[in-house]
């Protein structure tokens, strides 16, 4: 197997993620669909050769103790990918999600014009959300990108694994990997305020120590980025607050209250007029009204707020859909599927 050439085919069909299986000839996701490339069948001798290619000795430490091991894999220079390393029948398997490597600039992400005003913030927190593969990653790092492009700041990410290689402009831009340059994000956040930044990106807020630590961290007058794995604003901040034992909640929601700054939920759909993809996005930007219903425990209020305050740059994700639907960019099955409140979004979209 010629994992280059893979590789080079996957990137040149534009595909978002090659899977290579034993007993099956390498796939790639392309526009959301599974499809078999012209390849014979791998055998999982084929695919311990590539993973040896691509992996570091720590890595592979790491793979044979877990059976699972995330790291970055750069193909010629034009292209990275984010790969698993996992175990399917006792036998190796790898997924690789196709990262650019050059960072879109916003404006060319389809987003609402608002999420470029968060990246003037001085401090505090700012989510994006959405499933994997919803584009989270891409938008930060253009959000970075912007920022870098404009202030004289120091920036630090602690990613895992670093995907966007991040070019220091007028910002200094330092990034950090987790198994490589730190042990855990709660190693890198309980020193990262040592390091003199203005601005953290954290991969993920995947676990209650970190949570607590970024939070502190957007307390302490840093602007944090961060991500979780969440499908709306209201989910968000209930994550967040159920990581927390019962009797730190109420703390926490005030904690957060006084923090958090937006909440940018994302979905992507395929698109009809081209092949592509193009996000839905749910932004709840915190106002005073906001924080209040934050601190009270009132989060079933936030889809109202939502669409009463749409003047000030917040969408709904069924508004979101429906805007893009009326654009002529998705179909009216997929954009139903896809609603949080499907009977209400079928008789806007019937009007």
């Amino acid at each position: 197997m010629n994992l280059s050439e893979i590789l080079t085919c996957a990137f040149k069909h534009e595909a978002s993620d090659v899977h290579l299986v034993s007993d099956h000839p390498p796939m790639m996701r392309v526009n959301t669909v599974i499809t078999p490339m012209d390849y014979p069948v791998l055998t999982a001798k084929s695919i311990e050769d590539a993973l040896k290619e691509m992996i570091s000795a720590e890595q592979m430490k790491t793979y044979e103790e877990h059976r699972d091991v995330d790291f970055s894999y750069e193909v010629l220079d034009f292209c990275r990918y984010r790969v698993n390393a996992h175990r399917q029948r006792n036998e190796v398997a790898l997924a690789l999600r196709a990262i650019k490597t050059e960072v879109p600039q916003l404006e060319q992400l389809n987003l609402p014009e608002v999420i470029s005003r968060l990246t003037y913030l001085p401090r505090g927190l700012v989510l994006v959300t959405g499933d994997t593969g919803s584009g989270k990653t891409t938008t930060l790092a253009s959000m970075i990108q912007s920022m870098n492009e404009r202030y004289r700041k120091h920036i630090i990410t602690l990613e895992d694994p670093i995907e966007y290689v991040l070019t220091s402009n007028k910002c200094l831009i330092e990034q950090r990997e987790l198994g490589q340059d730190m042990s855990s994000f709660t190693s890198g956040l309980k020193h990262v305020l040592r390091q003199d930044p203005d601005i953290i990106l954290v991969g993920e807020m995947r676990d209650l120590e970190t949570t607590a630590l970024a939070l502190s961290a957007a307390e302490t007058g840093h602007l944090v980025l961060s991500t979780l794995h969440t499908v709306n604003a209201s989910q968000s901040v209930e994550r967040i607050v159920d990581m927390y034992p019962s009797g730190q909640q109420n703390q926490i929601r005030s904690m957060l209250a006084n923090t958090l700054q937006a909440v940018v939920s994302q979905t992507l759909f395929s698109r009809i007029d081209r092949p592509g993809m193009v996000p839905a996005v749910e932004v709840l930007l915190c106002t005073p009204g906001v924080r209040n219903i934050i601190r009270e425990g009132r989060t079933f209020e936030i889809p109202n707020v939502i669409d009463t305050n749409r003047q000030l740059g917040m969408v709904s994700l069924d508004g979101s859909i429906a805007e893009i639907y009326f654009n002529g960019l998705i179909s009216r099955e997929d954009a139903i599927a896809q609603a949080a409140y499907p009977d209400k979004l079928e008789r806007q979209l019937a009007a």
